[in-house]
């Protein structure tokens, strides 16, 4: 059986192709369209996933939405009549647009596939929940969804058996953690739904002087759940803030405007916000294990990409093991629904999400051809050659496009897409955010490391995993001098372990680059600037190497070292700042 997922019209739209118990193909819209975030209908993913397995839409024989339009329809009519008439602007904003488009989904479906085919519908929490379940590495587990908002539910938690899987109990809209930390993006003056790693990156730069403050607002129980004080809160009336000015008193100063400069204050917000946050989290994990009694979790969610958090509910919470779904957010929700449509009316639980190597990939002829295109020359090697020019280039300090097999799903680049650089060098951070990144100097930088040593540089246990860099265990000690580039302000790093089985070039390079330096741990960012998605075609990567501070850049089996003309460094931080600002 074959079943097409599909996700849009609010951000991370995205598509994936299921043919029995395996992910064919999953990709964002945004790595085609090269929109960041983007809701628009995922024409181009879903072009790519029927091309990835040969067959044309009349062959898929289930097409599924991951979400319910009509139960979100009824959240957003309840909210402004309830709140009305403090919420006749967001009356006025969304009314035409759910009358005109969002209430024809199937329509709409129907029409951009060409076809007149019956579209199934998933609930958004359940979609998380089966991304989270059905695609763990666990037989049973307990599961544990939290986000802004789907149809009325934030939070959800429950457990799952085989191919099946219950979600019994909700947290609903206004109360959301996903909201709660929006709004502390917001205040921090952080674009919502895109710079919520930004508060988590600039929180150990603080202290949590404000954590008071933040308990106001988010208000935990025993038995887990949670609300939040809306006397704070602006979402629910408004279509242009999250807070409100009393939000803005309780700390004594107004937002932050974008790229104002930041000062310590704002650091001790981020640290409090987060800290509380946490505590929220940790508080519903361990009640959710009390209920459950499994010993393994599953989280999905947006939220679940709060890596911080998730490190102290594996710490902590009580769970044997943690499996967080790589694409956390509603570019999973395509992949969960096919995989609920898939074990309820195919019997077939898919197998277990080892990697998220699952977009699209080149051959060495392709990207000859865009190496042609460009006039530019570039050096093929054999794959021992490549391994170690490009481990000799990163020891030497070089920092590394790295452009090798498929894509990633999700919002980390995990050794596919990666821009790659030696750990030991304390200036490397500041080099890379300044000249490559065009971003903030504070942000960190995450770590690769072979999955079977990382408990020798990074206090975890061994044997634990963190494939997908959802987890921020702290550098030992003995290490974090020696590896400064990615020991962030609290001695932490969000790691990721790489298994040879399942990336034999990276697990390769990371090998070599330890045997020329003594440490086999490389960092490892996203190969795109700031505002941009990441790369997903030889000709962004290329573009991405001439307008940037890369030196080296490995596609496929191609070397390119020299650039065309001279880069403007100045010109690039313009232009993505700019870019980030757009909608």
């Amino acid at each position: 059986m074959r079943v097409l997922g599909i996700s849009f019209d609010y951000h991370d739209a995205a598509a994936v192709l299921l043919h029995d118990d395996v992910i064919v193909a999953a990709c964002a819209e945004e790595r085609f369209v090269r929109r960041k975030h983007t809701s628009e209908f995922p024409r181009e993913a879903i072009a790519f996933a029927l091309a990835r397995a040969d067959i044309s839409i009349e062959d898929v024989d289930h097409v599924v939405f991951y979400e319910k339009p009509l139960r979100k329809f009824d959240r957003i009519l309840t909210s402004a009549l309830s709140g009305w008439p403090r919420t006749l602007p967001l009356f006025v904003k969304s009314m035409p647009v759910w009358l005109g488009r969002r209430l024809h989904v199937r329509r709409t479906i129907q029409k951009a596939l060409g076809s007149k085919r019956d579209i199934l519908f998933s609930s958004h929490h359940l979609s998380h929940a089966a991304s989270a379940f059905l695609l763990s590495p666990f037989e049973e587990a307990a599961i544990l969804t939290v986000d802004g908002v789907g149809e009325w539910a934030t939070t959800g938690w429950g457990q799952g058996r085989g191919n099946s899987f219950e979600l019994p109990e909700e947290i609903r809209f206004p109360h959301s953690l996903g909201l709660y930390y929006s709004a502390l993006t917001s205040y921090l003056g952080f674009k919502v739904n895109d710079a919520e790693w930004k508060v988590m990156g600039l929180a150990p730069y603080g202290e949590p002087r404000f954590a008071n403050e933040f308990r106001k607002l988010l208000i935990t129980h025993e038995d887990g759940s949670f609300k939040l004080d809306m006397r704070y809160f602006a979402h629910v009336a408004s279509t242009k803030s999250m807070i409100n000015g009393r939000y803005e008193r309780l700390f004594g100063r107004a937002r932050r405007q974008p790229e104002a400069a930041l000062e310590q204050f704002h650091h001790d917000i981020a640290r409090s916000g987060q800290l509380v946050l946490e505590e929220a989290m940790l508080n519903l994990a361990r009640a959710v294990r009390k209920r459950t009694g499994m010993k393994h979790l599953a989280i999905g969610g947006g939220v679940g990409l709060n890596s911080v958090a998730n490190w102290r509910i594996f710490r902590e919470a009580g769970f044997d093991e943690l499996f967080i779904q790589p694409a956390a957010g509603d570019d999973g929700g395509a992949l969960g629904a096919a995989a609920l449509v898939m074990a309820e009316l195919g019997g077939v639980r898919p197998q277990p999400m080892r990697h998220a190597l699952l977009g699209p990939e080149f051959t060495d002829d392709a990207i000859a051809a865009a190496l042609a295109q460009r006039g530019l020359k570039a050096e093929r090697l054999s794959t021992e050659q490549l391994v170690t020019e490009v481990s000799t280039r990163l020891q030497r300090g070089d920092i590394v496009g790295w452009f090798q097999g498929r894509a990633e799903f999700g919002p980390r680049a995990l050794g596919a897409r990666s821009i790659l650089a030696s750990p030991a060098e304390a200036s490397m951070k500041d080099r890379i955010n300044a000249r490559v990144k065009y971003r903030e100097a504070f942000r960190p930088f995450a770590p690769s490391v072979p999955h079977e040593v990382s408990h020798l540089y990074f206090d975890v246990p061994p044997g634990i995993e963190s494939p997908f860099m959802l987890l921020v265990p702290p550098v030992r000690e003995e290490f974090r001098t020696r590896l400064p580039a990615i020991t962030h302000a609290d001695g932490s790093a969000r790691i990721q372990t790489v298994r040879e089985a399942v990336n034999p070039l990276y697990h390769q390079l990371l090998t070599a680059f330890g045997e020329k330096s003594g440490i086999p741990v490389l960092l490892n960012t996203s190969f795109n600037v700031r505002g941009e998605p990441i790369v997903n075609t030889p000709a962004e990567a290329i573009a991405t190497f001439e307008r940037t501070g890369l030196d080296t850049l490995a596609m496929g089996h191609w070397l390119l070292t020299a650039k065309q003309g001279p880069v403007d460094h100045e010109r690039g931080m313009r232009e993505s700042v700019a870019l980030e600002k757009s909608p």
